[in-house]
This record gives structure tokens, sequence and C-alpha cells, in this order.
């Protein structure tokens, strides 16, 4: 696992914050976003949380890009690409980012609670595996995590 990032990097996980805004905003899910990026750099797909609003306890962020890409490139090889995504994705996600073959996972805040990329699992990077994605971890995590902070403070009518 890596922290190194470049200002491509800060510029998408911004754009999966901005998504992360809506899928407050717009559908009052958990603020979670991602970003997909092509190995050329063009954006292929973007999601944030719908699993409450679709009643799909799949349609986390990441999943929701990754089917979007994945029917945008009539593959479900996403081989080369890069996941921009706002909080440490669980074990369904970076499942289904092994089985996609991304290439590298950048994320922002860590989840100590169900994290697959090195909080609690280590999934992506796992040797038993025929496919190991790159990760670089804590791109703008205190922005990140100041958000779903707030989200679950709102939520549960705590003070900020």
């Amino acid at each position: 696992m890596s922290t190194n990032w470049s200002d491509i990097d800060e510029h998408w996980m911004r754009h999966a914050l901005g998504l992360a805004d809506r899928a407050e905003s717009e559908d009052n899910e958990i603020p979670v976003g991602a970003v997909l990026v092509g190995g050329d750099g063009e954006l292929l797909a973007e999601g944030w949380n719908r699993n409450i609003s679709e009643h799909d306890p799949t349609a986390h962020a990441e999943i929701v890009a990754m089917r979007q890409a994945g029917t945008r490139l009539g593959n479900h090889r996403l081989t080369g690409t890069t996941l921009y995504v706002t909080l440490e994705p669980c074990a369904m996600c970076a499942m289904a980012m092994v089985h996609a073959r991304v290439g590298r996972v950048v994320y922002a805040a860590s989840d100590p609670k169900t994290g697959a990329a090195g909080s609690v699992f280590n999934l992506l990077t796992d040797p038993r595996h025929n496919h190991r994605i790159e990760v670089a971890a804590g791109l703008l995590g205190e922005e990140a995590g100041q958000r779903l902070t707030s989200y679950f403070r709102r939520k549960r009518g705590k003070a900020e």
C-alpha cells in the first residue's frame, strides 16, 4: 500500500467527493462517491451510494461505477483502470474489484469497522488471488471522514 498520489489523483478524488455530496443531498444516502478512470486518464464512470434508494444491498458507489464502466466498455474486465473512492472499500466491493481486474484503487477515508483494503482485511493485495491491485490510501481522507462523521451525527440527532 502506498500514499503516493499526483495532482491528477487529487482532481479525481475531489470529483468523487462531489459525488459523495450528491449521495447525501439528492438521495439521503451515506456520502460515498466513486470515479473510475481509464488508463488513458478518461472518465469511464462514476457513482455514489444507491443501496437505500434502490433497495439494493450491492449498490455501493464502487459497484455502481464498475457496472456503468462495464456496460460502457462492453466488458466485465476493467483492466488498467483506477478507481477513486471516498471511503475504503468493503469486502464485497474489494472482491468485485479483484474480479474486474481494476489496476489501482485510491481511497480517502479508512474504514476501521469493515475496510477491506488494509484496515480490517487486505483483500486487494492478498497474494492468494491471481490478481492484485495497487492501493494508495488517505488522499483527502480527513475531508472525506468529516463528511461521514457529520452525516451520521445528523442522522443520530447529535450536535456537530
